[in-house]
């Protein structure tokens, strides 16, 4: 049975949640939403990278920062130049500046031989330096391919069994790599830093479906998490871009959110439930249309430009 106590972890909104609406969206909804914060992904659109601006939008919207995903993706393999030990140092400065205390970090790619020779010594080193930022890698999975599995990331794609000090359980991740959720967070214990909730069938893709669609019980994970009295960050990292709306992406991550602090053992905001209500009837009277880049709302665009 869950504790009768809540569990203390802050439940936050990954801005890649949105897209394809924009980083300010992130902290739009989030703040509407009634997340207790963000995790920002770098990269994944250039307001991301631009730590002035992030530090704007936090401050507008009244959303905490409280995580940073460094730009580690194929798709962020630019962002922040090509040295990827600069790409982390510069993140652990920006979670520093926000207010964050977690970076998440995905382990090399193969390619990136003479950086995964030094990957574990290099985190624990970071960790070390930056005494108020915790390091946390994340769990990916093999690429499964026509020729069989190809083993993309170095030293290992499970870091159960390497020297790190925190990790990052992604759901969707352990989907595709075809493991357990729940026993990886018992087989870690207090190692586990990082919650991304998110969920998978097990598929090729790295599929990033809504908690509770894939078969990695995500929330009968967060009601160990919570008997354990986990008290690190939960972070919404889902694909929503089946949403093809705003208010759909609303409701969306409006139930997901209600869903999460109920298996927290958290009390639900008011905020919330309003906001999922207000979509719902938006969708039901037909208004579900989707958003226009140019009238996404961004109140600190033109100061940006």
């Amino acid at each position: 049975m869950p504790s009768p106590s809540g569990s203390g972890s802050k439940v936050l909104l990954s801005t890649s949640s949105v897209y394809p609406e924009s980083t300010a969206s992130g902290f739009e909804l989030a703040a509407r939403l009634g997340y207790d914060g963000v995790e920002l992904m770098v990269g994944i659109d250039p307001v991301a990278a631009d730590v002035d601006y992030v530090e704007k939008l936090r401050d507008y919207h009244q959303v905490a920062v409280l995580g940073v995903h460094a730009p580690c993706l194929l798709v962020t393999q630019g962002t922040w130049g090509n040295d990827p030990w600069d790409k982390l140092q510069r993140s652990g400065e920006a979670a520093r500046r926000l207010g964050a205390d977690v970076v998440v970090v995905h382990p090399p790619f193969r390619w990136q031989r003479e950086y995964a020779r030094g990957f574990i010594d290099g985190i624990a080193r970071l960790n070390a330096e930056f005494d108020d930022v915790d390091f946390a890698v994340e769990n990916m999975y093999p690429w499964r391919t026509p020729a069989g599995l190809f083993q993309a990331y170095l030293p290992g794609w499970d870091p159960t069994e390497l020297d790190y000090e925190h990790l990052t359980l992604d759901l969707s991740h352990a989907a595709t790599a075809r493991a357990n959720s729940r026993e990886l967070a018992r087989e870690w214990g207090t190692r586990l830093r990082h919650l991304h909730l998110t969920d998978g069938q097990g598929s090729m893709k790295d599929e990033h479906l809504m908690p509770g669609e894939g078969n990695q019980q995500a929330f009968e994970l967060l009601e160990d998490l919570r008997e354990a009295d986990f008290n690190g960050h939960t972070v919404l990292e889902v694909n929503s871009r089946k949403a093809g709306s705003r208010a759909t992406r609303e409701l969306l991550l409006g139930q997901a959110l209600i869903e999460i602090r109920r298996r927290l053992g958290q009390p639900v905001d008011e905020v919330t439930i309003s906001c999922v209500a207000e979509a719902q009837q938006q969708i039901a009277a037909g208004g579900d249309t989707p958003p226009d880049p140019a009238e996404v709302s961004d109140p600190l665009r033109p100061t940006h430009l």
